[in-house]
């Protein structure tokens, strides 16, 4: 994936966080990463995707305030959230890249633990993700519902081994990322992605927080038409089968 900036020191890992009209919730939020990953050598890279509110001037302040640990990248139009994942990625150095919801729902000590149980140990190179899987919900019961029975529906379409993809905390790792193809509202299917890329898929229990400023931006007839579109193109993509690995590459998918 090319990028319009010179190359950086690499880190660890990148915490990419994509935010829309979510102002109050975005300097709690960043000071939260700072102290669960204090000691790991990690950058935050936060995406604006064209927010009406006051979030481009927290992200200012957010930025001024930790100049080295902090990127800002701004939309010119309005793209979605998949896109503003991709143009985070464009910008990221971590051999990890940690996801997490901009509303603050996702527990940034979740990403420490995971970190600490799973990619900093890294015992199988094939692992391309870890998906949260939420605990509990916060949502009011219908959309507890709506979720379970589109995940069932998904994971039986798929075979993502994913059982909460809704859920937006994900671990993945930047090789599998970039392995990705682009689609509108591809973040709903990257555990299919990332297996159909030849990529491991293992989930960990995380928290869900309550949503502290804002409202969120998904309403049900939407997402669901959308989401009966996107699901029946997966199952198209899925199907006309996964990529070549050569034997001569450094790649942990060649035994597969």
């Amino acid at each position: 994936m090319g990028s319009d900036q010179p190359p950086q020191p690499r880190r660890a890992l990148t915490v990419l966080i994509p935010f829309y009209n979510e102002a109050g919730n975005i300097q709690p939020l960043i000071d939260e990463v700072h102290a669960a990953l204090n000691g790991v050598d990690y950058e935050i890279v936060c995406v604006n995707d064209c927010s009406s509110d006051t979030t481009a001037a927290e992200l200012v302040v957010a930025k001024a305030a930790s100049p080295n640990r902090v990127k800002v990248l701004t939309h010119v139009k309005r793209r979605g959230k998949s896109a503003a994942l991709f143009t985070g990625l464009r910008s990221s150095v971590g051999d990890w890249v940690q996801l997490l919801d901009g509303d603050g729902q996702n527990d940034p000590a979740d990403a420490r633990r995971i970190w600490d149980l799973v990619a900093a140990k890294d015992e199988n190179p094939a692992l391309g993700i870890v998906c949260g899987r939420r605990t509990s919900r916060n949502d009011s019961g219908f959309k507890w519902l709506q979720s379970r029975v589109a995940n069932g529906i998904r994971r039986f379409c798929l075979r993502d081994d994913a059982t909460d993809t809704g859920c937006g905390f994900k671990l993945i790792r930047r090789r599998a990322f970039q392995d990705l193809p682009f689609f509108a509202a591809m973040h709903r299917f990257l555990p299919a992605l990332v297996k159909r890329a030849g990529w491991d898929v293992r989930e960990e229990p995380v928290a869900d927080r309550q949503r502290m400023h804002g409202v969120s931006k998904y309403g049900f007839l939407g997402r669901f038409g959308a989401g009966l579109v996107d699901l029946l193109g997966m199952m198209w993509l899925v199907r006309r089968g996964g990529y070549g690995v050569a034997a001569e590459w450094n790649d942990p998918r060649a035994s597969r």
